[in-house]
């Protein structure tokens, strides 16, 4: 059956619609136990993406294997552990939070009330679990979605732009929520999203796409890692810091000083070097701190890739 850490695998995956490819040959990996960050521009493919996956739609090339099963020959088995919401969830806003769910639980061939309960403490609306819907905010309706997403008690939860449209404080809860489902509930999670931030905060591995063809796979911490980095240095003289950093041939973009602090573009393999030349002229050293945000990393892939396309 394959590698059994592997949860999520497609192969030569492609979703064409008239003559435009909206997902092309797309070789998404997604390892038990991640919280899988799932990047594009808007209109890039993932929303088709997590639909294919979910077989909400049929691909028109390749396939797509969950648990190791092969979603196009097997598809009750492959979705039997998964569980997701794709978009906006919908709901049946004149019902209760637990009786929406056991609509939705009745698809399943019943679920217990006390599961009913059990998910709505986990997303933290217990409370208010026999209110209608419609007085629900719209925070309080995403984590009901990722409610009805857990009612199965999915191994694989797919959640489509889940912190869409809420306040700092409902995006924090929903991470929080994601965490925790990863951390203490042993969930795997595939998390699409174009909020950098948010994805930054809780992803160990992510894939960014852009006109529906894969630019990168691989860990958060190596794919930061690579390329340019912001160096954020804390020296003085300043006279002195400033004739090093035009001396080096190595740095990318020009200086640029904010406060207290110089900051230049520089490859992460060229800083020690830039350290030893502020050593050997007498600089007095404090910091010198790498820092690559995701949205850096995310803007120069996409633009690259935008160039080549």
């Amino acid at each position: 059956m394959g590698n059994p850490e592997i949860v999520v695998e497609t192969r030569g995956l492609g979703k064409r619609y008239g003559r435009r490819w909206a997902v092309r040959d797309l070789p998404l990996q997604v390892m038990r136990g991640d919280v899988f960050g799932f990047l594009g521009p808007n209109g890039a493919g993932k929303s088709t993406t997590i639909r294919m996956l979910l077989s909400l739609i049929r691909p028109t090339t390749g396939d797509v294997h969950l648990f190791g099963h092969a979603l196009r020959t097997d598809r009750r088995r492959a979705l039997a552990s998964v569980g997701g919401i794709v978009e906006k969830p919908d709901f049946y806003s004149y019902l209760t939070a637990v009786r929406n769910l056991e609509v939705v639980g009745a698809l399943y061939g019943g679920v217990r009330r006390n599961r009913i309960m059990e998910v709505l403490e986990l997303v933290g609306l217990r409370d208010r679990a026999f209110d209608p819907v419609k007085a629900y905010s719209h925070g309080m309706k995403q984590r009901l979605g990722i409610a009805q997403a857990l009612l199965a008690d999915p191994q694989l939860v797919i959640l489509d732009e889940p912190t869409n449209g809420l306040d700092p404080q409902g995006m924090k809860e929903i991470r929080d929520l994601i965490l925790h489902l990863s951390r203490d509930r042993g969930k795997t999670i595939l998390l699409s999203s174009h909020l950098l931030n948010e994805i930054e905060q809780v992803a160990t591995r992510m894939a960014i796409i852009h006109n529906g063809s894969m630019v990168v796979q691989g860990g958060v911490a190596d794919l930061l890692a690579q390329g340019e980095s912001t160096v954020h240095i804390q020296a003085e003289p300043a006279a002195k810091v400033d004739r090093v950093l035009r001396s080096q041939k190595t740095i990318v973009k020009a200086s640029e000083r904010v406060r207290d602090e110089v900051r230049v573009s520089i490859a992460r393999k060229d800083i020690p070097p830039l350290q030893a030349a502020f050593v050997k002229a007498g600089v007095r050293v404090y910091a010198v701190v790498p820092h690559r945000s995701l949205e850096d990393y995310f803007l120069s892939i996409t633009e690259h890739a935008g160039k080549g396309s």
